[in-house]
């Protein structure tokens, strides 16, 4: 083992690939990019300053943060209701139905494609995270372009949400994940995998425990008497 890791730190970092498309396209395509290119820098910020914008916003200037969102999540579809603060890498990327809810401190850093369906409720401190970083400090830390800059290289994995989902608190979704259409996610849970539609599923790392069916509606009638 040792002579294997005395090796892996004598390997040249992995470079990106000649010739390319822009890195916004790398990006959104999943390959390797340069995330501090001009143009990326620019949406972030574009981004960030939205989200300083709508998490400032009085609660009650209901069409101050409507027209916030509107601007910042061009792709969301009619009843959006989100709590605040939020926080999103770039806001462009990302695909919403319709009648989705998000509580405090909604976190997307969608640097990937995430397409979430109708109907989805997030619990406090969720987070939505595409990004992937080489395992390698080789291969991960900052360099230095020859013109000076400093640049790192990191890629993304997409992550798709069905309807009808319910995330508790603080719950985190790792890049590359697809999670089904009527799925629970309990609270503090780490989504590193796929989850089959209408499926409980808990953990670190979140695993499926049982499926959700009408049984369930019977014994909710407990809490409605």
């Amino acid at each position: 083992m040792s002579e294997i890791n005395a090796e892996s730190t004598t390997m040249p970092p992995v470079e990106l690939r000649m010739p390319r498309a822009s890195e916004r396209e790398e990006m959104l395509a999943g390959k390797l990019y340069n995330s501090v290119d001009p143009e990326l820098n620019a949406l972030r910020e574009k981004a960030g300053d939205l989200c300083a914008r709508f998490n400032a916003a009085s609660r009650t200037d209901h069409a101050a943060r409507a027209a916030i969102l509107d601007e910042l999540l061009p792709g969301h579809g009619a009843g959006l209701d989100v709590m605040g603060p939020i926080f999103f890498d770039y806001g462009c990327n990302i695909t919403i139905g319709e009648r989705v809810f998000a509580n405090f401190n909604f976190t997307v850093l969608d640097c990937c494609p995430v397409t979430i369906g109708d109907d989805v409720l997030f619990g406090p401190n969720v987070s939505l995270l595409p990004p992937m970083h080489p395992l390698r400090w080789q291969d991960r830390n900052v360099r230095q372009a020859p013109d000076g800059s400093a640049y790192d290289c990191e890629y993304g994995k997409p992550i798709v949400i069905g309807s009808n989902c319910w995330f508790g608190g603080n719950v985190t979704v790792i890049g590359g994940v697809t999670i089904g259409e009527g799925c629970v996610i309990g609270a503090g849970s780490v989504v590193t995998r796929d989850i089959p539609p209408h499926t409980v599923a808990v953990g670190n790392p979140a695993r499926p425990i049982r499926e959700i069916t009408d049984k369930d509606a019977s014994a909710l009638q407990y809490y409605a008497q």
